[in-house]
């Protein structure tokens, strides 16, 4: 097997090990993941809640130009314009709600599973058992947040602005935003109320450089000189029994370089697709069919056609 157990690691160390963890995929491989520290959780969320109110403050903006237009259009008299009013502030209260909520949901169901903040700081949301993220995950985790932290600061804000809010309803909201914001720090995977739910959890997310890892090994030459690569052909049918979400998983696994990973994977993968597998060539054979798969996922995704994973319809 071109493989080496000496080969470093797909996923960068992280300086506390305390975050390392081993995480199980429902096809029984592990693989190494770090824990994002409570810190880059904390700072992503301040960006998020920074980008919010950036987006909150640009809509205000086009709001009020818009008034000032109905205000020129009729003549300064805006009771008159009673109807078009009421359109905005209901538009206005629409847009605030969806950048509050539908801003984590669409970024945490994309394909990178993170926010622009998430992104900024390098981690990303993860299902716990391994599997692929879902969407009602997702949306779990995202209500808990508003929960945890969204409606008490406008339960405070609102309450102060009113002048309605008591000193005994002020601590009580304080110290419940507290507690779920420091609920990360007790307990081991840095898991806040939505993750604990969700059964997700946020861990680092290296960059990685396909090319430099995979490629390399897949043009090495075999004892009687042809190249590996060469050595394995793939169907079309045999390509298309998996997805993105797949080939994922399997570039994971070639860069944890573990052999009892990816002798399971190259067995799964030989089965799937009626192949008799063989024996002590398992990352040869894996770094051949991701070439191939990669290939095709690309070439489809050229014309407009993308497979997330093997449970969608081909295409």
């Amino acid at each position: 097997m071109s493989g080496s157990t000496a080969a470093e690691p797909w996923i960068r160390r992280s300086a506390n090990p305390k975050l390392d963890r081993v995480m199980v995929t429902p096809e029984g491989v592990s693989l190494n993941v770090t824990v994002a520290a409570a810190g880059a959780r904390a700072g992503a969320l301040a960006l998020d809640i920074i980008i919010i109110l950036g987006l909150i403050f640009l809509v205000t903006i086009a709001g009020l130009t818009l008034l000032w237009g109905l205000g020129v259009a009729f003549d300064g008299n805006l009771e008159n314009a009673s109807g078009p009013l009421q359109l905005l502030a209901v538009l206005w209260i629409i847009a605030v709600f969806l950048f509050r909520n539908a801003y984590f949901l669409y970024f945490e169901l994309g394909d990178r599973a993170a926010t622009w903040g998430k992104r900024a700081v390098g981690i990303r949301v993860a299902a716990r058992d391994g599997g692929r993220l879902t969407a009602e995950a997702v949306i779990a985790r995202n209500i808990v947040r508003d929960v945890e932290l969204f409606l008490p600061l406008v339960f405070l804000t609102s309450g102060e602005a009113s002048g309605s809010m008591t000193d005994l309803t002020a601590w009580a909201g304080f110290l419940w935003v507290l507690m779920f914001l420091l609920f990360p720090l007790f307990n081991r995977d840095r898991l806040r109320g939505g993750d604990v739910i969700a059964g997700t959890w946020v861990i680092e997310n290296v960059k990685k450089n396909l090319g430099d890892i995979v490629a390399p090994s897949a043009a090495n030459l075999s004892n009687d000189g042809t190249a590996m690569v060469s050595r394995y052909q793939f169907s079309d049918d045999d390509l298309s029994v998996y997805g993105e979400y797949e080939l994922q998983t399997l570039e994971n696994v070639l860069r944890s370089d573990q052999n009892e990973a990816l002798q399971k994977v190259a067995e799964s993968i030989c089965q799937k697709i009626g192949w008799e597998p063989g024996s002590g060539d398992e990352r040869a054979f894996l770094e051949a069919y991701y070439t191939a798969l990669r290939a095709r996922l690309e070439r489809s995704m050229k014309f407009g056609k993308r497979r997330k994973d093997k449970f969608s319809p081909h295409e």
